[in-house]
Formats: structure tokens, C-alpha cells, sequence
């Protein structure tokens, strides 16, 4: 931040908005962050620390502001460690005589896992209550991979009607539902239309708190909720399906196709990351392999998230094989990380679909809007306009079948040192099948 001196004075200084208002950011990010501070001399080494222990808590962001005058100044400091918090345990006794009510009143349960899961790194023990209880699970797409998809109890993700028929039917079978980590969003749930409305009992277990119906249970946490409530005594009856068929696939790329030859070649413990639109919808259909970490954002649906949320992926752990999917006007809107990508020297596979447009939002919000064209580009000759020097380290491909999509993905994944771009061609009205539903029921509300 401008200096104190600056800031007392309310000079019109550059960076604001020439009022002499210097609080104005500060009480911004306010609104989307849970806990701020500006720092002196005096309050920053406790201010610090407390507003990293509320990030630590929460999984949340903060804001510190530091006045351009205070950076250099020494202070006085003390370690310390982050706090854990700890379960009332006379809260969570609470909470479980009541879930064994629920129990007793229910003829089948399932657990429907999320986000939250992932965000407090409470995975294992998700894993560990599954494989006590032997309950179904069901993830929702933005928790996609919070559970081992390989696992013989994960069924499959949940969108709401638009379920598959093996979620589907257990969800209309289930009549207890355990919320592990969820939040119930429009873009989860097609538009909130649930596979089963009424006759549903649900019990909500969140990080820090646990819910049934309108009683919330305060100061108790996940990983003691599901320890306690292992030992209690559930029913669950496991849909029956029938395998799907395994189809040779050949000539022109489709939506469908492509996703399928995506699925061939992931392998363990890599990061799958999908853009919102024909890329995240479509990669739900894929099951992971056991470690695969999926990335996506379907909840503030920014597009352009996730060529940044690449960089940050690949930088916190080299040893993992990062996967990009991303459409061509998604990634027009933030493809000079390109460039600190590949200085950071940094190998992932970035595939861009490239149809044409938002095809996205031509699903939504009407297939013949000139606003959904974009500029075209020579998107696989982009490494080479982003790093003069090392381009020559790269690979680049452009296909629009099959074959040729097989043929580049074998290539990137034996030259793994090497940064892949695959352009990809496919129709511009073409999309995964839960996109072009969903996007059907977004248009009807939009216009309700």
C-alpha cells in the first residue's frame, strides 16, 4: 500500500482511484476474504499471525496490507505453530445420538462426497469410513476424485436428474443421504433438480460443523464426525448395472470420442485440470485412475481459471504429470501464462479444444450469437511466440481425428521432459451430452 505519510495527507497518488480514499480496496476484499488487517510496527507480529491462522482454519483467503513504509521495518517476533482446533465432544455426542434416530428411522444410506474434503485434506479419512461402514459413495463434479474412483464402493458423480442410471438409481433407493463436504450448487445439481425431492433425509457434515435438518451442530469436525459415526450400524444396497460395452474408436474427433481417448491415457497420480465448459463436463465422465487429482471450478465458473490453476499445480509438485484441457476462448483470455510456464520450465500436456468459440455458452445462451465467435489462432505455433529460445524443446500437434489424437498422446507421454500442446479441432456445436442438457435447463431458468 501507498506509505502512512501518503495516506494521512490523502494525496491523489497513483494506483487509487485520486480521492485520497486508501481504505477503499481494504474494505473490498473485506467482502471475499475472512480475516484483514493493514500492518505497523506495533500490531504486525501478532496481526500476522492471526490472520494466517484464520487461512490455516478456513481454506479461505486473507488480506494483509502493508504500507510501502512499514515493509523494511524490523520487529520482534515469537514462533508458533497453528492451533488445531478441537470437537466439543459433548456437541458431537449430541450429534451422534441423533444420527443413530436417523438410522433407525431409514431403510438405506449412502454418502455423497465434496469439495470440502479435499480442501481440508480429510481424504484418508473419508477412505477409512467407507471401508468400515461399506457404504455407496457418490462424489458431486466439483469434488470430482475426492474419492478413489477405482474404489469397488464409489458408484459414480452426481448431477442431479442428469445422473447417470447407476447414481440414479441409487439415489431414488437411498432414503438417508450422509453430506460429506458438500454445498448443493445450481451448476452440481442441474439447476437444483434432484434425483429424489421428497422423503430424503439428509446429514450434513462439513469441516468445522455438522447439520440435520434445521439444528446445526457447531465446534465438532469431519475428521471427528466420521470416526465417531463408524461404529454405528448402516444399509446400503449397491445398484446393479451392467458393464459398459468397449467400443473401437476411430475417425473424426467427436466430444464423445475424445473423451473416451482422454481416459486411455491417464495414468496414477496424475492432475487431470478442465475448464469450465465442454471441457469440465465432458471430463465427468471419465473414471480416474487411484491417485488422479481433479481440477476444476464449476462454482464461480470463471473461464481462463485454469491455465493459472496449471502453473500452481505443476510448481507445488514436479514429479506429477499435469493435464490441461481448456477451450480456445477460454484460453485466449490468460495465454501469457503460457510464457512463465515455459520458463519455469515446467512439461505439462495442454490440449485446446479448439471449436470455434464459446461453445458453452452457445448451449446456454443461444447457438447463433455472434458474441460466442472468437478471433481465430495458430494456437499450436504459441510456444514458439512465447519463448524464442526454447521452443525447440516443446511438441506441438494439430489433429482432428482418432488416430492422430492417439499418436500425439503417445508421443507426449514418452517424451515426458518435453512440453505438449495438442490443438485439437472438433464442430463448434458439438458437446458433451450432460453440457448440452444442463445448458437446456440454464436457458429454460434464464428465461422463466
Amino acid at each position: 500500500m501507498p506509505s502512512r505519510s501518503v495516506a494521512y495527507k490523502r494525496k491523489f497518488v497513483h494506483h487509487t482511484l485520486g480521492d485520497g480514499e486508501f481504505l477503499k480496496f481494504y474494505n473490498m476484499y473485506r467482502e471475499v476474504s475472512v480475516a484483514q488487517t493493514i500492518l505497523d510496527k506495533q500490531n504486525a507480529p501478532s496481526e500476522i499471525d492471526r490472520v494466517l491462522r484464520a487461512c490455516f482454519l478456513h481454506k479461505k483467503p486473507v488480506y494483509i496490507g502493508i504500507p510501502a513504509d512499514v515493509v523494511h521495518s524490523p520487529i520482534e517476533i515469537v514462533l508458533c505453530s497453528p492451533m488445531p482446533p478441537k470437537s466439543d465432544r459433548k456437541i458431537l455426542q449430541t450429534f451422534v445420538d441423533a444420527v443413530k434416530e436417523c438410522l433407525q428411522k431409514s431403510k438405506s444410506q449412502a454418502v455423497v462426497a465434496d469439495y470440502e474434503v479435499n480442501r481440508y485434506h480429510l481424504n484418508q479419512e473419508l477412505k477409512k469410513f467407507i471401508e468400515i461402514t461399506h457404504l455407496p459413495l457418490v462424489s458431486l463434479s466439483m469434488g470430482k476424485g475426492v474419492f478413489d474412483e477405482t474404489h469397488p464402493n464409489f458408484v459414480g458423480v452426481y448431477s442431479g436428474i442428469l445422473s447417470d442410471s447407476k447414481v440414479s438409481a441409487l439415489m431414488k433407493q437411498v432414503d438417508c443421504a450422509l453430506m460429506i463436504g458438500v454445498k448443493l450448487t445450481d451448476s452440481l445439481t442441474a439447476g437444483f433438480n434432484y434425483v429424489r425431492k421428497q422423503g430424503h433425509q439428509t446429514i450434513e457434515i462439513h469441516p468445522l460443523y455438522s447439520q440435520i435438518g434445521e439444528r446445526i451442530y457447531n465446534d465438532i469436525l469431519m475428521q471427528d464426525v466420521l470416526n465417531a459415526l463408524a461404529d454405528l450400524k448402516f444399509t446400503y444396497h449397491f445398484p446393479k448395472t451392467t458393464p459398459p460395452k468397449k467400443n473401437h474408436l476411430s475417425g473424426k474427433l467427436t466430444q464423445d470420442k475424445f473423451f473416451k481417448v482422454i481416459q486411455g491415457y491417464l495414468r496414477p497420480d496424475d492432475v487431470l485440470i478442465a475448464e469450465q465448459g465442454t471441457s469440465f463436463f465432458g471430463a465427468l465422465s471419465i473414471p480416474l485412475p487411484s491417485g488422479v487429482s481433479f481440477i476444476g471450478q464449476p462454482l464461480w465458473g470463471s473461464i481462463g481459471y485454469t491455465l493459472g490453476a496449471l502453473l500452481g499445480s505443476a510448481l507445488a509438485n514436479r514429479d506429477r504429470r499435469n493435464i490441461l484441457l481448456i477451450g480456445d476462448g477460454s484460453l485466449q483470455l490468460v495465454v501469457q501464462e503460457l510464457s512463465t510456464i515455459l520458463r519455469e520450465n515446467i512439461t505439462p500436456i495442454i490440449i485446446v479444444i479448439n471449436n470455434d468459440g464459446y461453445t458453452v455458452e452457445r448451449c446456454i445462451h443461444g447457438a447463433q450469437r455472434q458474441y460466442n465467435d472468437i478471433n481465430m489462432w495458430h494456437y499450436s505455433k504459441l510456444p514458439s511466440v512465447f519463448d524464442v529460445q526454447l521452443a525447440r524443446e516443446c511438441l506441438s500437434f494439430q489433429v482432428s481425428s482418432v488416430s492422430a489424437l492417439q499418436e500425439a498422446l503417445d508421443i507426449s507421454r514418452t517424451e515426458d521432459s518435453k512440453l505438449a500442446l495438442i490443438e485439437v479441432f472438433m464442430d463448434k456445436h458439438d458437446a458433451p451430452a450432460l453440457l448440452k442438457k444442463l445448458g437446456a435447463l440454464f436457458s429454460a431458468q434464464n428465461n422463466a
